[in-house]
């Protein structure tokens, strides 16, 4: 397997992990095995343009589509948005090239372009909708449009006894190591 299909296959299962039972955030896999396409559907407030009225409006369902193209992880993924939206930073495409590095990990950038869609974080310096751009700098009094926290919280564990017990952990061997060293026993203190 290639340097590119471990990093499609390695954000995948991140994906997998960090989005299953997400209450704001569906992803599907659209195409490809491992997956290079998929479909971001984003259950969060944002704006969008009402057709009859012509004013932005409130909207909670969001869809962006992410392909991750021969370049990727080199090159940003292309990031195309599938329902309306009114946001500076939101044309057909969306702008990520302020976030997106090689070694930027593909849940990050669906958290941040969340955040987008909330107004969280937006440059109307920089817009793809000039529109909006002017909308969003006469309008900072509306956002963010919504305050979700689309980080999922850590786990928390609990241990189950009391702190006065001790508790036993056995290490094992990595295969990697020598044999030698296989033997060995490790005391570890815990407090």
């Amino acid at each position: 397997m290639n340097a590119r299909l471990r990093r499609l296959a390695s954000d995948y299962e991140n994906l997998k992990l960090e989005f299953s039972r997400h209450p704001y955030i569906h992803i599907e896999p659209l195409e490809g095995d491992p997956p290079e396409r998929y479909l971001v559907t984003y259950k969060i407030k944002g704006y969008k343009m009402d057709e009859k009225t012509g004013v932005p409006m409130l909207s909670n369902f969001h869809q962006v589509e992410l392909y991750l193209h021969a370049g990727y992880p080199r090159e940003k993924p292309r990031c195309q948005i599938k329902t309306p939206i009114f946001h500076p930073n939101f044309r057909f495409q969306v702008c990520i090239g302020d976030y997106w590095g090689a070694g930027e990990r593909l849940t990050d950038i669906i958290i941040q372009i969340g955040d987008m869609i909330q107004y969280k974080n937006y440059n109307p310096k920089s817009p793809l909708n000039m529109e909006a751009s002017h909308w969003a700098r006469a309008n900072t009094h509306l956002f963010p449009a919504d305050q979700v926290d689309l980080c999922q919280p850590e786990p928390e564990l609990e241990m189950g006894q009391p702190a006065s017990e001790e508790l036993d952990i056995v290490l094992k061997p990595s295969n990697r190591m020598k044999a030698s060293s296989r033997d060995r026993v490790v005391d570890i203190e815990l407090w």
